[in-house]
């Protein structure tokens, strides 16, 4: 029996195959988490881009990531990795992407007004300190999830779900 979290659909098919066939229908979608320091959310970041299908995940900074978290989603998704800001915003450059800094800071723009580009790319930061100013500065836009409670901000893993919905809505299910 397949002891895999997977749906019934991919049952008993092997990693690169189930790959193939998300491949087929990826949305335009990628993300990006700047992992400066070793941030437990990243698992579930990335278990967020698996269920949103997103066609790449970038990780910024250090390889070495929570992997547990991301309960083995990280294997149905393209991983790339960038020593720097710098290394990561010509890449984006290069594939036609717009940046899209998610963090609470002052400017950011709400993200209930906003219309996020077919061809974005979502950046994360660490739980916390959030996104670097290398990122925030070269970011084409900056956008913050409304909140209306007693805390800061929800977790990152919340907020890249959130994120990542709002792209879906906005561009794959009209």
């Amino acid at each position: 029996m397949d002891t895999r979290n997977v749906v019934d659909k991919y049952r008993d098919q092997s990693v690169e195959d189930i790959v193939k066939d998300l491949d087929e229908s990826r949305s335009d979608l990628e993300i990006a988490v700047e992992n400066l320091e070793r941030d437990f959310n990243m698992g579930t970041i990335v278990r967020n881009a698996n269920a949103f299908n997103v066609k790449a995940v970038h990780v910024i900074g250090r390889k070495q990531w929570n992997k547990r978290g991301a309960m083995k989603t990280d294997a149905y998704v393209h991983i790339y990795y960038y020593q720097t800001a710098a290394e990561f915003f010509v890449a984006m450059a290069e594939r036609g992407k717009e940046v899209i800094a998610i963090d609470i800071v002052e400017g950011a723009q709400p993200l209930g007004r906003v219309r996020l580009p077919v061809n974005s790319v979502l950046v994360f930061g660490a739980e916390g300190p959030g996104l670097s100013d290398e990122l925030l500065h070269g970011a084409k836009q900056v956008v913050m999830i409304e909140q209306f409670g007693s805390t800061r901000s929800v977790n990152v893993g919340v907020a890249s779900g959130i994120a990542m919905y709002t792209w879906i809505q906005q561009n794959r299910l009209q």
